[in-house]
């Protein structure tokens, strides 16, 4: 595997550590994203990987000026990771991550994957 560059959807606010809603808007809320991080992440070229260890690369690129905190960014993408660890067949266990948060404005998250 090279790099691998993604782009995949903003994570919704409903998966915001922040929010309180019932347990099974929750859970369907966390399913929805993860399939939907699994599908855009195969539409791009996402595919199974003989790595061990990946390096994950997240930028994440707010839809509006709002501030976000990063470490809410991150609870929020989880979902997400999980799908797009579903199709790299490597665990986030052995993922080392890095974060940052873009000036940009768009609304969704570059994701950049290569061999840890």
């Amino acid at each position: 595997m090279t790099t691998l560059q993604l782009t995949l959807p903003w994570p919704p606010t409903a998966l915001s550590p922040n929010t309180r809603q019932h347990w099974s808007a929750l859970s369907r809320a966390k399913k929805a994203y993860r399939h939907a991080c699994a599908i855009t992440a195969r539409q791009q070229g996402a595919a199974r990987s003989e790595a061990k260890k990946l390096h994950v690369s997240l930028v994440f690129v707010p839809p509006t000026r709002r501030a976000y905190d990063l470490d809410n960014l991150l609870a929020r993408m989880k979902s997400g990771l999980d799908g797009l660890a579903d199709v790299l067949g490597v665990d986030d266990r052995h993922w080392k991550l890095e974060i940052d948060r873009s000036d940009e404005i768009g609304g969704f998250v570059r994701v950049e994957v290569s061999h840890g």
